[in-house]
């Protein structure tokens, strides 16, 4: 939003969208001009932006927003998609999004600690990606444009390589540390006291190896917030603070209690972090790997025809181009086959691991393989309209988004790390007021422990890295969920209603049997409505003639072709007259057929004036409807038809799928009240269909499937799509969503019991059970009075979150059970 102030008023110029002509221009400018201290607005259908004169303040955006959409427009707003570096648990989450929502112009921010990505929505003008960079960075963190067309992990192999190098060289130290202190000998053989080699030795790591920490804790430090570093910083500076006075003091004579110092816990807590960041990030890469290696499968380049053949670069392709594409070769974009034939593999579209047959007229899909022969074929869709490109897009606003069950994950990670540091003080307090002599040396090894095994990080990470894995394996599936509130959605689904016609069924007449009198053979009554019929354009007709090609009988020309739309043709076919048509067109043709019985549909055919005989038709269902039935019934899942067929033909088809609820001649503008009617009864409801009358049942529906050869209106209105039309791949993604949901809460369980179990520890609970009397096998871990060693709490932070991770990556392979 460009702000001018002058001496009369304020200016501001705002997107605007929903324009479309001179109207609604005029509609906006009255909007605008209907809010409180607007003198005057003036808007532009060319640019579709609007300037604004305030007398007195520049309306908020809530205040714009609102006019507009009471006048069916709105603010346009923009999708930009940040990677972030620096976070570390859900605290740095809710850091991050705050930071973002901070900026004038940002209307949403969703920040995914998984993939290191925020998804922002902004009003472009008002906001821009520099404002939103600076204020992450004012908060600690690093935000980065993520370019279209680019996916990449936040932490990039550079990051990785220098965690390894802190990690190793921190670790390393320790262990030598803990060699000069445990072994007389070599203490002897140095010159100078031992402590000073000690201290020489931790500085480095302190301050090299440790920077993260103290760069993420001052940056929230100054917003008045904490964090994950927080805990660690505070940690390893009390170990170290501590080891660096004895040390210090030591050399001046003055001995505090022992002498002992715990520069082998600060570089070991400070190794062990980084190492459980190290196979986190290596985790979390895993579960990023769906959608990485799904975008990599298009290919870099195009082969055109144009003068000559001529290789270019894919983002070149315009619609329109005439593209080759030899065996073995990946498509490039989407088109139709115009010369050649062969088999390509959709398996990556589709999920379907048979070669599919293509020829002239076909279309193909960019990512997929030609398997055999040379085709040749004109782009129709290149770029971000392609099936992959869509595919692509779906999978990735999928894993951006949170689930549901996320938002108490993130309330409680909210309070985490302040309730931490007071458990902290606490115990700090309480040990050295009656922890055992030397008090103060128990009161510091306890608030460490407390500080640095609280582990924030598993409870962020519990619910987006099952998601991450979760929709990438339904990608792979052919199963596309719009968001992570659709995966979780989907598990508690109670009845599932479909649509019938295209849905449940083929979407298009076949031929069932066909009858004929004494006179003439079935063949031969076929052949003759066949040749009536091929100059017909009623999909009746279309039907015979499938039926035809599949009896390999050949036609024979015919004259005198005349048709009465909807009701039959009659034509000469050599030299007899022969009528195709319903009975009332046989009717009109003074004929006195019986009634007809057929739940889909019949016609009768007639040779001079003579009922010969007749084909029966019907919509027959698909071939892996009845097992999709069966199996979501199975599931416990209540199955509906909706239809707006007649309930003859509705209770057909639904008999012959076993299903025992049917709705029947509901017309499109109803079926959204029928799911009201069915929301009522309490329950969770789906809806599957595949046309545009489908639409709004499918967005009134709790979880709207639209099946893949469906409209592009049913898809965007849907929250779940089905890449193939394959019913069985319903069940699939209320399985997956069963075995998700239960992921997180095997993750969630994890992480909150984790905490609850061993801060406790940490504290010293310990010490009550054992008295001062630990069994010798246990003093590496909790030392001679049941007080958890820093270094054994680094350690088990350090396996907590990474746990987590690995946990949501057994969805990549876990049965799904149906």
């Amino acid at each position: 939003m460009s702000v001018t102030k002058t001496p009369a008023d304020f200016i501001i110029t705002v997107p605007i969208s929903g324009m479309t002509c001179a109207a609604c221009v005029a509609h906006v400018g009255s909007a605008l001009e209907g809010i409180p201290d607007v003198s005057h607005a003036v808007v532009n259908l060319a640019t579709e932006n609007a300037t604004i004169h305030s007398d007195n303040s520049i309306p908020s955006i809530s205040t714009l927003s609102n006019a507009l959409e009471d006048s069916g427009y709105g603010l346009k707003i923009e999708n930009i998609t940040l990677a972030i570096e620096g976070m570390t648990c859900a605290a740095c989450v809710s850091h991050v999004e705050s930071a973002l929502l901070s900026v004038n112009g940002v209307t949403k921010a969703s920040v995914n600690l998984a993939t290191e990505r925020a998804s922002v929505g902004y009003i472009s003008g008002i906001a821009s990606a520099s404002d939103m960079r600076a204020s992450v960075g004012e908060s600690g963190y690093q935000a980065t444009r993520v370019g279209e067309g680019e996916y990449d992990y936040g932490s990039t192999d550079r990051e990785a390589r220098d965690l390894i190098r802190r990690m190793s060289v921190s670790i390393g130290g320790a262990i030598l540390i803990m060699a000069i202190m445990l072994i007389p000998g070599i203490r002897n053989l140095l010159p100078f006291e031992s402590r000073l080699l000690l201290l020489a030795l931790a500085t480095p790591i302190q301050i090299w190896a440790g920077r993260e920490f103290y760069l993420s804790a001052w940056g929230a430090l100054k917003h008045r917030t904490s964090n994950m570093n927080t805990l660690v910083a505070i940690g390893t500076s009390a170990a170290y603070g501590y080891s660096l006075a004895v040390t210090v003091l030591s050399l001046a004579g003055i001995t505090i209690g022992e002498g002992h110092t715990y520069f082998d816990a600060s570089c070991a807590i400070i190794g062990l972090v980084l190492l459980g960041r190290l196979l986190e990030s290596k985790a979390r890469r895993r579960a990023a790997g769906s959608i990485k290696s799904l975008i990599e499968m298009n290919p870099d380049k195009a082969r055109l025809i144009r003068e000559e053949e001529i290789t270019v670069s894919v983002e070149e392709v315009i619609v329109g181009d005439v593209v080759i594409v030899r065996p073995g070769e990946r498509f490039p974009v989407d088109g139709t086959v115009s010369e050649g034939a062969g088999t390509v593999d959709e398996s990556m579209l589709t999920g379907e691991s048979l070669p599919v047959q293509k020829k002239p007229g076909d279309q193909v899909f960019g990512a997929t393989i030609n398997g055999s022969g040379s085709l040749i074929y004109t782009a129709t869709r290149v770029g971000r309209n392609t099936a992959h490109a869509r595919i692509v897009q779906l999978v990735e606003e999928a894993q951006g988004s949170k689930a549901p069950v996320q938002r108490l994950a993130d309330t409680v990670s909210s309070y985490f790390v302040p309730i931490i540091l007071t458990v902290a003080i606490l115990t700090f307090i309480m040990w050295l007021l009656i922890g055992p002599s030397p008090s103060y040396l128990s009161a510091i090894k306890t608030s460490v422990a407390v500080l640095v095994i609280a582990c924030p990080c598993a409870m962020g990470l519990a619910t987006p890295t099952a998601v991450m894995v979760g929709t990438g394996r339904g990608a792979s599936m052919g199963v596309l969920f719009r968001n992570a509130e659709s995966l979780e959605q989907m598990q508690k689904i109670g009845t599932m209603v479909f649509d019938k016609t295209g849905t449940l069924t083929m979407g298009m007449p076949s031929v069932t049997d066909i009858a004929s009198d004494e006179n003439l053979s079935t063949k031969e009554l076929l052949r003759l409505a066949g040749s009536v019929e091929a100059r017909s354009e009623h999909p009746l007709a279309a039907a015979v003639l499938r039926k035809c090609e599949e009896e390999n009988i050949s036609l024979t020309d015919v004259t005198g072709f005349e048709a009465t739309p909807g009701m039959g043709a009659v034509a000469i076919v050599e030299g007899k007259s022969v009528a195709v048509g319903s009975v009332a067109f046989m009717r009109s043709r003074g004929l006195e057929p019986a009634s007809s019985e057929s739940t889909f549909g019949e016609a009768l055919v007639t040779v001079d004036g003579k009922i010969n005989g007749k084909i029966n038709f019907s919509d027959e269902p698909r071939k892996e409807s009845l097992s999709a039935v069966s199996t979501l019934q199975k599931m416990g899942i209540t199955v509906v038809l909706l239809s707006g067929d007649r309930r003859q033909v509705a209770e057909s088809v639904a008999r012959q799928l076993g299903i025992t609820r049917v709705e029947s001649e509901i017309l499109p503008s109803e079926k959204a009240n029928r799911i009201r009617e069915f929301q009522a009864d309490g329950r969770i409801v789906a809806m599957v269909g595949d046309g545009i009358n489908d639409s709004p049942a499918l967005a009134q529906a709790d979880v709207g499937i639209a099946i893949g050869g469906g409209t592009d209106a049913a898809i965007e209105a849907s929250d779940v799509t089905l890449v193939r039309s394959d019913l069985t791949l319903i069940a699939d993604a209320v399985s997956l969503s069963r075995a998700s949901i239960q992921t997180i809460r095997q993750n969630l369980i994890w992480a909150f019991g984790y905490n609850i179990l061993l801060v406790p520890v940490a504290a010293g609970l310990m010490y009550s059970f054992f008295q001062g009397d630990v069994p010798i096998i246990l003093t590496p871990l909790i030392g001679d009075h049941g007080f958890l060693n820093p270094i054994a709490a680094a350690g088990a932070m350090a396996l907590s979150s990474v746990s987590v991770v690995l946990n949501s990556l057994r969805l990549g392979s876990v049965s799904l059970k149906t």
